[in-house]
């Protein structure tokens, strides 16, 4: 091989790793947290109004990834629209509601009308990244 393919060779190697290094800095989580998470539905007993609206007037759609955050979180970046990845699942989750204020530390995971999943789920401590 010559100097000359050589020396493009290398270049371009470089040039791929020097973009995933940049994709990974900007697109990497720059926060975790472990937290307790919980589990709820839109089951009327679990909520206080209407069970598809959560406490920023979004509207929960079963099926959705979406969780609801203690308020001491809030202070911490974890408002209304932030995504997050929750340690032991896959995919992103939205934050689309607020906890009530008794609780601490804590993030509480939409299961949509599958109360039988939500029980499965029980209380677990989870590493929250975002």
């Amino acid at each position: 091989m010559s100097n000359r393919r050589l020396w493009l060779v290398g270049s371009v190697a470089l040039l791929v790793l020097s973009l995933a290094i940049i994709g990974y800095l900007l697109f990497a989580p720059s926060h975790s947290l472990e937290v307790t998470a919980t589990a709820y539905t839109s089951r009327v007993s679990e909520t206080s109004g209407d069970p598809y609206t959560a406490a920023w007037n979004n509207k929960l759609t079963p099926g959705e990834k979406s969780i609801a955050v203690s308020r001491d979180l809030l202070k911490r970046g974890l408002t209304n629209g932030v995504e997050v990845k929750i340690e032991g699942l896959p995919g992103i989750y939205t934050v689309r509601d607020k906890m009530n204020k008794r609780w601490k530390r804590r993030i509480d995971i939409y299961m949509g009308n599958d109360l039988e999943r939500a029980l499965e789920w029980g209380k677990q401590e989870v590493v929250l990244r975002w």
